[in-house]
């Protein structure tokens, strides 16, 4: 679209490097913002080991700065600082993300984190424009079907179709489960491992690409349970994942008894 094309090219730059300097981000961010005449702001800032705001104390830092700048920019700015220490949801990668939201405006009641994280931060923002009980108002337009017209007219005015749905996602066709070998708890999922794995998977380039989550953290596993599924657009990228699986270990799995000392 063209609306901060020098954010573009550093970005291209920047992503291949790894790297992603605190005051790039903010400009960033509200480069575009700014660029479209945006008066009202809602920052979502995922939290969380793993992500690229860690802290609590980081997240403030980040959510100070943003509030500040919109204050210089004449744009009225707000933060949500969201817990993150694991995927909101099951689904990473494009297509993956996008079926799994397009059944949540088509009704279904799961993930009740995606959910919950959409309905709060869309509450937050028509309390920013007026409207009172923002949450609960988001929740109703959600329930409705108001929401997913809404998310069509959008689609067909970016030349998509009028009746999409979640089941023509392109999901990627070779497909693996990595199973658990142990019985016990997820004790913790490593966010950036699975982005590692899902970039070897090919997204999100590779729109079919990615991974599900199936067991999160707290939830029971048995041996031979489905931790997490791979999809894949070539056989010789999933080979590859699965390798990678392997050797990270992305999903712990913890036992209820961590010790056995008798002396």
């Amino acid at each position: 679209m063209n609306i901060a094309p020098v954010d573009d090219m550093v970005i291209k730059i920047e992503h291949p490097l790894g790297i992603n300097p605190r005051a790039q981000m903010l400009a960033s961010i509200l480069g575009k913002k700014l660029a479209i005449g945006a008066n009202y702001l809602l920052i979502d800032i995922p939290t969380g080991v793993g992500t690229k705001v860690p802290t609590l104390e980081a997240a403030k830092q980040y959510s100070h700065d943003f509030m500040a700048l919109g204050e210089k920019l004449g744009m009225h700015i707000e933060c949500a600082i969201t817990y993150a220490d694991q995927p909101v949801g099951h689904a990473i990668g494009p297509a993956l993300e996008a079926r799994e939201c397009l059944r949540v405006l088509e009704g279904e009641d799961h993930p009740a984190s995606v959910i919950e994280k959409a309905c709060e931060c869309a509450g937050m923002l028509l309390e920013m424009g007026g409207i009172p009980n923002g949450s609960k108002r988001a929740r109703e337009i959600l329930k409705s079907g108001e929401a997913r017209k809404k998310f069509l007219e959008i689609v067909v005015a970016q030349g998509g179709s009028a009746d999409v749905k979640s089941s023509d996602m392109p999901i990627g066709k070779y497909v693996h489960d990595v199973i658990s070998t142990r019985s016990g708890y997820v004790n913790r999922v490593n966010n950036k491992d699975l982005v590692t794995i899902a970039k070897i998977l090919g997204a999100p380039s590779d729109k079919g690409a990615g991974l599900e989550v199936i067991k999160k953290r707290g939830h029971r596993v048995e041996v031979g349970d489905v931790l997490f599924r791979l999809y894949a657009d070539n056989d010789a990228k999933l080979a590859h994942a699965i390798d990678m699986s392997e050797k990270l270990m992305p999903i712990v799995i913890e036992g209820m008894i961590l010790s056995h000392v008798t002396e």
